[in-house]
């Protein structure tokens, strides 16, 4: 996802760099590259997969259609371990949302603030993803908010949720 200039998201023109603070590593509003980390299961390893490949996927039951997420090893519905996944359209609506001001950890200090948000896919309900909102005042993000969602890639093979204002 870039902008209208080419920028990935999170990057804040400036004179002394992408985000004016003096450094062009730093994408105000997007967690620091260095410190995500991404923790995979059998349940769970088919959606960060496609997300690393800038697809977006929920599970979905094979035996009752139910769609869920987060992935888990059996169905709320019919408790089925049938799991079978569904691409959706990267685009939903922001369902709650908060706004990190005080950097507990120093390395994000330069990155706030920064909005994480829970995103409902607009082709799965009651699904719900999380990730960071990206170039967004967050004065300006408020629930039921129209999102387009990308795969913010952090470092070959990995990537992770961002979303971006519509």
């Amino acid at each position: 996802m870039t902008d209208d200039a080419g920028r990935d998201p999170g990057l804040r023109a400036g004179p002394d760099g992408a985000d004016g603070r003096g450094d062009p590593e730093v994408r105000v509003g997007l967690v620091p590259d260095e410190l995500v980390d991404v923790m995979t299961d059998r349940w769970t390893a088919p959606y960060w997969e496609a997300l690393a490949e800038g697809r977006f996927v929920v599970p979905r039951c094979e035996a009752c259609g139910t769609l869920r997420f987060p992935p888990t090893p059996f169905c709320p519905s019919c408790r089925s371990d049938r799991l079978g996944w569904l691409e959706v359209a990267p685009r939903g609506r922001i369902y709650t949302f908060t706004v990190i001001r005080h950097a507990v950890i120093p390395e994000v200090a330069a990155a706030l603030p920064i909005v994480v948000a829970l995103v409902e896919p607009d082709e799965a309900p009651g699904c719900r993803i999380v990730g960071n909102v990206a170039d967004a005042d967050p004065e300006q993000v408020h629930v039921g908010a129209e999102v387009e969602m990308a795969a913010r890639r952090v470092r070959d093979g990995v990537a992770v949720p961002c979303f971006r204002l519509r």
